[in-house]
């Protein structure tokens, strides 16, 4: 109930409901900016512009579904648009350097990580592969829905999964590795 009255009055402009909206959201919100742009200023940025989405078109909201999960929605949105605008995800990498310490090794170490440390290791990918990565493990979209959404081919979304994933590996492995030695020093 107190959801509805929020959204009706965002419809009607009244700043009490899009101030309580926006503290209810914005942690997690900067959350999903982050995930995306993996700098802070930027986030901010994105975090403002969303919002600024969220209240002049939250008439297109129509009520089927959560109000978080069309929130979200407008804020992966925004963070694909401001990729895209950027051509953040035409840059090329060179997977070999990811590949090559990757491969042979026993990745069961997810265990020892924090979320905290696991989110650092995703944002260390690169745009492209972050940018898949976030929108098929985290935010749950399809191969195909990601594929049209970022105007690329599914098997391109699909391998740039892989080597997200791949690369997310390399990463977890180089932190547990460089946390177990500083404790062999200890």
């Amino acid at each position: 109930m107190e959801e509805e009255l929020l959204i009706a009055g965002c419809k009607r402009g009244e700043s009490w409901a899009r101030k309580q909206i926006y503290e209810q959201y914005a942690p997690v919100m900067m959350g999903v900016c982050m995930r995306y742009v993996n700098n802070r200023e930027t986030a901010r940025d994105l975090l403002q512009d969303g919002f600024i989405r969220v209240f002049t078109k939250i008439d297109m909201y129509s009520g089927t579904g959560s109000l978080g999960g069309w929130i979200r929605r407008v804020f992966v949105t925004t963070a694909l648009e401001h990729l895209r605008k950027n051509d953040t995800l035409k840059q090329s990498v060179s997977i070999d350097e990811y590949y090559d310490a990757a491969d042979n090794k026993d990745y069961s170490v997810l265990e020892q990580l924090s979320a905290e440390e696991l989110m650092a290791c995703i944002a260390r990918l690169p745009s492209g592969f972050r940018t898949v990565f976030n929108l098929f493990a985290i935010e749950g979209y399809s191969h195909a829905e990601i594929a049209e959404m970022l105007n690329i081919k599914e098997s391109t979304s699909r391998s740039q999964f892989i080597r997200a994933r791949k690369a997310l590996q390399k990463n977890v492995q180089s932190l547990i590795t460089h946390e177990d030695a500083r404790l062999e020093k200890l």
